[in-house]
């Protein structure tokens, strides 16, 4: 039921109401009962996060959808994309707003501060799964980890106790995953300001991603075969850069854009 047709129930009921004196209590009651339920239905209607999200969808449809019937045609019997990639949560970094991918293009896992955790059955099934799925079933041809500027999760990296405790539930036992990271920072750039740390880490914290993601059987297999190549990123949004390297069981120079 739209706004306008709880609106006009509301009304009607609200007109009966006025006329109540021939209305037994228990029914002016129910009435009553029934027309703050509709007011709050009729709230939640017009809620402006179900509005954003409505505009939002219908916006994407109009511009997008219904402008590539061929495109979409294609990706309701399946995917193919040739990229996956690794990106941080944070909402100012959206892999597709940054690099341009399209429905179809990239396959994408976020979570904080883009970390890729080696292979381990257990601890890490549901990454593991992630990445077997895109590069055994999918069979992407590349796989990117985006680091990116003032990363909260990599300031928390930085500012873990020394002495293992922990006052998190969660992030400060996932953000370890890239100790090797915060400790190779620590031992070259240890004068350097804190807010310098973090930015050498944000990068350093790819590179362990990415070797890490060697440790998976199915990524080295793919690597050496040359069917799959691994590459690093570092979007800066404070002053618009986009940095990229490759590896292949070694870093080849920086390419900044």
């Amino acid at each position: 039921m739209g706004k306008d047709s709880y609106e006009e129930v509301i009304a009607g009921l609200q007109k009966l109401l006025s006329e109540s004196a021939s209305l037994k209590p228990e029914a002016v009651q129910k009435i009553e009962q029934i027309t703050s339920e509709l007011k709050g239905a009729v709230a939640e209607a017009v809620s402006p996060t179900v509005e954003k999200i409505k505009t939002g969808f219908e916006t994407f449809k109009k511009n997008i959808y219904e402008k590539k019937p061929e495109v979409f045609g294609e990706l309701a019997e399946g995917q193919s994309p040739k990229f996956m990639v690794f990106a941080c949560s944070d909402s100012r970094v959206c892999p597709s707003h940054i690099l341009g991918f399209q429905p179809g293009e990239a396959f994408m896992v976020r979570n904080i501060a883009n970390m890729v955790p080696p292979y381990d059955q257990v601890k890490y099934a549901g990454m593991g799964a992630a990445i077997e799925y895109a590069v055994l079933h999918l069979k992407v041809e590349n796989i990117i980890v985006v680091g990116h500027s003032r990363c909260g999760g990599i300031k928390g990296l930085m500012s873990l106790n020394d002495d293992g405790s922990t006052t998190t539930d969660f992030i400060e036992d996932w953000v370890k995953i890239c100790l090797p990271a915060k400790n190779k920072v620590r031992s070259q750039y240890g004068s350097l300001p804190a807010a310098e740390q973090c930015s050498k880490c944000e990068v350093e914290a790819v590179n362990v991603s990415l070797g890490n993601l060697i440790t998976y059987p199915f990524v080295r297999e793919g690597v050496a075969n040359g069917t799959l190549a691994l590459y690093g990123g570092y979007y800066n949004f404070v002053d618009g850069s986009f940095q990229t390297w490759g590896v292949n069981y070694g870093f080849t120079p920086i390419n900044k854009i």
